[in-house]
């Protein structure tokens, strides 16, 4: 029943863009040295691409994170995924993001969108919002997150890493 319960929430959270052409914005975002770095970058990336906005005061955004973090070695052996991370800590809790990662131990980019120009172009109203990119083209994004989720996420990037 607990995964009938969950597969249902998955479906009404989840989208799956079929069809759609829908591309990462032309945005300019900072990593966590405050170097520039623009999204569109991404676009030139061959493997597949987990894009996730989340904050350090968000609960769900860190547990998904860790979550990812503990399968993204197999993940990224498997299909050569990257998984890139884009906090949007305001400039009230900007300076706790590159501390909170280091204790985190994530292996992954890290990137910051202080004024959310990025959450912005992207409509992101809710968080975490995790995005799947193949080949430069956003063709899956989720919002929220509960415990789980992740595995609809990996079936998801099996479908089109086929």
């Amino acid at each position: 029943m607990k995964k009938l319960i969950i597969y249902l929430i998955m479906v009404l959270t989840c989208v799956t863009l079929q069809g759609q052409d829908k591309s990462l914005p032309n945005t300019t975002i900072k990593d966590l040295n405050g170097s520039s770095f623009n999204i569109q970058d991404l676009s030139s990336d061959e493997n597949p691409i987990i894009l996730t906005l989340w904050a350090t005061w968000c609960k769900p955004c860190k547990k998904e994170l860790n979550n990812l973090h503990d399968v993204y070695d197999e993940w990224k052996e498997e299909t050569g995924i990257e998984i890139v991370a884009v906090s949007i800590d305001d400039t009230r809790s900007h300076s706790k993001v590159k501390p909170y990662v280091s204790t985190m131990g994530w292996e992954f980019k890290i990137l910051t969108d202080q004024n959310s120009e990025l959450a912005r172009a992207l409509n992101v109203s809710t968080i975490p919002h995790t995005f799947l990119i193949i080949k430069g083209k956003i063709v899956y994004e989720h919002r929220g997150y509960i415990e789980g989720d992740e595995e609809g996420l990996w079936e998801v990037i099996q479908r089109y890493s086929k």
